[in-house]
C-alpha cells in the first residue's frame, strides 16, 4: 500500500455516564481502536453487527461500524488522549465485537487490532490536516482527506517517535 488512508478515532462515548477519556486509555493499553454502541445479542460477523445496530440504534452507527469494518490493515490512526496529546497508530487486523464488560464499561466495544506507538506524537509533528479535524470536533470515526497526509503520517511512523 502505497499511501495508506489516514482516520480520526476520538474514541469518546455518546453515553454520558462514560468517563472522557476512558476508551482511549483502554484502546492504547489492550493494543485496539474502536467505536461505542453495543448491541444485543454480540454479532459475529460485521452483517450481524450493522443490522443490529440499524435496528437498536439507527442507521448512521451501522454506516459508521461498516466503514470502520472496511478500512485497510496498515492504514494510519490518529486519536487524542484525555490530555489532548497525540497519538499514532495502524490498523493491524479485522474488525470485532468485544462483549467483555471492560469494554462495555468505555462504550468500546467494536474493536480492530492496532499497533500503536509507544509514546505521544509531539504536537510540531502532527500532520496539519490531522490537528485540522480534531479541532472541529466531532466523535465519529472519519477518513481525513488531505494530499500530504498519508505521507506525513508515515514519516512520524518511520521514526517512532513520540
Amino acid at each position: 500500500m502505497l499511501d495508506p488512508p489516514v482516520y480520526r478515532a476520538p474514541m469518546r462515548s455518546r453515553l454520558p455516564a462514560v468517563t472522557v477519556g476512558a476508551a482511549v486509555e483502554r484502546a492504547l493499553a489492550e493494543g485496539v481502536v474502536g467505536m461505542g454502541g453495543a448491541l444485543a445479542p454480540s454479532p459475529r460477523t460485521i452483517v450481524e453487527a450493522a443490522a443490529l445496530a440499524a435496528e437498536q440504534h439507527d442507521e448512521r452507527l451501522a454506516a459508521r461500524i461498516e466503514r470502520f469494518a472496511d478500512a485497510p490493515d496498515g492504514a494510519f490512526v490518529w486519536t487524542r488522549d484525555d490530555d489532548g496529546l497525540s497519538w499514532l497508530g495502524r490498523l493491524a487486523g479485522p474488525w470485532r465485537y468485544d462483549p467483555s464488560p471492560d469494554a462495555s464499561a468505555v462504550d468500546l466495544v467494536h474493536v480492530r487490532p492496532c499497533e500503536w506507538l509507544g509514546a505521544p506524537v509531539a504536537e510540531a509533528d502532527v500532520p496539519p490536516a490531522v490537528r485540522a479535524t480534531f479541532a472541529r470536533g466531532g466523535r465519529n470515526w472519519q477518513r481525513t482527506h488531505d494530499a500530504a497526509v498519508s505521507s506525513l503520517s508515515a514519516e512520524v511512523w518511520a521514526r517512532g517517535v513520540g
